[in-house]
């Protein structure tokens, strides 16, 4: 199972990675400020809160019921994603917003666009704490049983692919704890 969750979790990177960071971009470098801009950080900040399970019944419903997708690997990714992409974003937007503001301005005075001060000069200047905000990520993506247990299955064996069924180290913990009591006491 160790080896699901390692696919798992790296399919889940390959979405939330790209749209974490760039929302965290735009929520701190191109975003006015204003009533929509406060609306979408509260509801970053919501969906960053909300309990696996809820998460994990959004993922049933989206991802097996509408789209199709049957109990997989894909499924679970994009359901862990779900839990990962607000904490990527937050971090981003923090990270970027730490700079002092003459890094953006000497790269503008130079002569480079907005967008050239942004990829050249910001984003490396904030790396380690988008990279921070990319292990926390992983680190939420990695831990959720139950979201993941809903729509991923249960077999035991390696995926062949990512629509085939497998079961996350997770899952198997939380279902040995469920075998490991008996009368209120561990075995």
């Amino acid at each position: 199972q160790l080896f699901n969750t390692i696919y798992l979790v790296f399919i889940s990177l390959l979405f939330s990675i790209p749209l974490g960071v760039t929302a965290g971009i735009y929520l701190a470098m191109y975003a006015k400020k204003g009533f929509l801009t406060k609306f979408l950080r509260i509801c970053i900040e919501t969906l960053s809160s909300l309990p696996s399970i809820v998460v994990g019944l959004f993922g049933y419903l989206v991802f097996l019921v509408f789209f199709g997708l049957g109990k997989s690997l894909l499924a679970g990714a994009l359901s862990v994603s779900i839990l990962a992409i607000p904490v990527i974003t937050t971090t981003t937007e923090d990270a970027i917003n730490g700079l002092p503001g003459h890094y953006l301005q000497a790269s503008l005075g130079l002569g480079a666009t907005r967008w050239q001060s942004i990829y050249k000069v910001v984003i490396p200047a904030a790396g380690s704490g988008i990279l921070s905000g990319i292990i926390l990520g992983l680190a939420r993506a990695f831990g959720e049983a139950l979201a993941v247990a809903m729509v991923i299955g249960q077999t035991t064996a390696l995926p062949k692919g990512l629509f085939s069924t497998t079961k996350s180290l997770t899952t198997e913990i939380a279902a040995q704890m469920g075998n490991a009591t008996e009368g209120g006491e561990m075995k």
